[in-house]
């Protein structure tokens, strides 16, 4: 048995009501439901959330909510992998859950084929995890930070004189899905290790909301890809 989990508090405070604002003429989390259903990957595609209107939203695009988030698991120092063991830990238990895929609220470029293909490179290995990676655009060892005399400084001196080419490309999380076996979920195992696979996307498919800002860019790269 697959589950999907879509974590979607409702106390978002940078976006007000993030998980349910307009999107192109739909609330954001439909996207995710709507490429989850369409994967046909899960047994079931669950919304934990501690918001009456949420809840409500989730079961029109087709969710479940078949409880409701406590109040612990819903501030703003909820960890996603403790939302996703309490979702796990409250099904059904003469139901036995093979694999999660924790997938965001907020991903609207998310579809079915990317959760599909996903699954297939996550249950052909031995990974604990297969999580939506994508690459930096520019070096991270060339990172720089604003001293306190507002002077800029270089994270990696060392760096400087090297070219792109021999640095090593870097990558960060995508912002859109997290498969796990059910145990790494409820042993609460990191995900950040040599035990999780990536599935890379590419940049103009990712886009991680979290303020007005990344908002903003978010439609403005759906309005491209949906006018190309």
């Amino acid at each position: 048995m697959n589950i999907c989990v879509i974590p979607a508090r409702g106390g978002s405070k940078r976006i007000p009501r993030k998980n349910i604002k307009d999107f192109f003429g739909k609330p954001i989390i439909s996207y995710s439901i709507k490429a989850a259903l369409e994967s046909n990957c899960f047994d079931q595609i669950i919304v934990s959330t501690d918001d009456d209107e949420i809840s409500a939203v989730a079961i029109k695009y087709g969710a479940q909510v078949p409880f409701k988030r406590p109040s612990e698991l819903s501030d703003d120092f909820s960890t996603t992998s403790s939302v996703v063991k309490h979702a796990i830990e409250k099904q059904d238990i003469n139901q036995t859950i093979i694999n999660v895929c924790c997938l965001y609220a907020t991903a609207p470029f998310i579809d079915a084929a990317t959760i599909s293909k996903s699954y297939e490179k996550f249950k052909n290995s031995d990974a604990n995890y297969c999580l939506g990676i994508t690459s930096f655009p520019f070096p991270i060892q060339r990172a720089l930070k604003i001293l306190n005399t507002s002077y800029l400084s270089m994270f990696e001196e060392e760096n400087f004189h090297k070219r792109s080419q021999d640095l090593d490309e870097s990558y960060h999380d995508a912002g859109q899905f997290c498969w796990g076996k059910v145990t790494a979920f409820t042993n609460e195992l990191p995900i950040y290790s040599t035990q999780t696979i990536p599935y890379i996307l590419p940049r103009h498919l990712a886009q991680d909301i979290d303020t007005t800002e990344d908002w903003e860019r978010a439609e403005a790269m759906y309005k491209i890809l949906k006018n190309n």
